[in-house]
């Protein structure tokens, strides 16, 4: 799994500060976004894969590095990447780009999410027909579909 999926996300007034720039921890939000529809474009859901397949995908651990602030009314592109895979989790890399004539890279980070069983809340191994269905990903792009 190596090409990017991007989705795009409009800053609200509501994810910015006083000074109409984007709080920091709203950057965490649009990540979250864009993986959860990069699921969905493999046409995979948070609730059915919990109810059907008892398993879910929690956030371990994140790192951000902040270049540029986004603003208040701006659209930006929000993509993620698989970069490693394990039995139990996946590691992306992620990037928030101003949308534009003249894209402007803001943010990057990269967030390793595991897969914990439902009832037991630990580490579970990705289901081989779930691994397949999100191959398909490497292609896909937000406007693509």
């Amino acid at each position: 799994m190596s090409s990017t999926f991007s989705w795009p996300v409009r800053v609200y007034w509501e994810d910015t500060d006083a000074g109409g720039i984007v709080y920091y921890a709203n950057y965490l939000k649009f990540m979250e976004r864009a993986r959860t529809e990069w699921l969905r474009a493999a046409g995979l859901e948070q609730g059915p894969l919990q109810q059907e397949h008892g398993l879910m995908f929690v956030v371990v651990s994140a790192e951000t590095h902040f270049q540029r602030p986004a603003r208040y009314g701006e659209l930006l592109q929000v993509s993620c990447e698989v970069e490693k895979s394990t039995k139990a989790s996946l590691i992306f890399k992620q990037e928030v780009v101003r949308d534009g004539a003249q894209p402007e890279l803001l943010v990057t980070g990269r967030v390793r999410v595991a897969c914990l069983d439902t009832t037991k809340f630990r580490p579970r191994a990705l289901p081989e027909h779930l691994l397949q269905e999100m191959a398909p990903l490497e292609s896909k792009r937000a406007g693509d579909r």
